[in-house]
């Protein structure tokens, strides 16, 4: 019997603010109080970025708090992580950060049936308010359309 997958932290906003084009699975490297601050729900992404830094893609301003007051070295709060990917992954999604001009936007910190934590990158655009506001005209109409149809029978 396998255990299912268990999401940490998720950025519920990054569908709403961006357009999402791709989204890659990537590991991350914590240290052992991350690790169990997260598996505690603890952890916040929504101002999360990634980006490369030294011909390797990290994972930026991602807060995952202290496990204890009382622990002997804790941890820094929102210091770079860096994400692992294959080569060919990560320099293609390089690219299109800095030519296209293109973000990465961490979609969820989950960890899978083995206990291995991973990040949901999203390969993004950017949405203008006017692209927000169509998207939510089309998800109230959805809505009032199944409401409609439900009604009826």
């Amino acid at each position: 019997m396998s255990l299912p997958e268990t999401i940490a932290c998720q950025n519920r906003k990054a569908r709403h603010e961006y357009t999402i084009v791709d989204t890659v699975e990537a590991g991350i490297m914590l240290v052992g109080t991350e690790v169990k601050s997260l598996r505690a729900g603890k952890g916040n992404i929504n101002e999360a970025f990634a980006g490369p830094m030294q011909d390797a893609l990290h994972l930026f301003n991602a807060y995952i708090p202290e496990f204890q007051s009382k622990m002997p070295f804790p941890h820094e709060t929102r210091r770079p992580r860096k994400l692992l990917l294959h080569k060919r992954e990560a320099r293609k999604l390089i690219v299109a950060v800095t030519k296209d001009g293109m973000t990465l936007v961490p979609l969820d910190i989950h960890f899978t049936p083995r206990g291995i934590a991973k990040v949901t990158l999203g390969l993004a655009k950017g949405k203008k308010y006017h692209d927000k506001r169509e998207a939510e005209k089309k998800r109230d109409w959805s809505r009032e359309k199944a409401r409609l149809m439900r009604d009826k029978g």
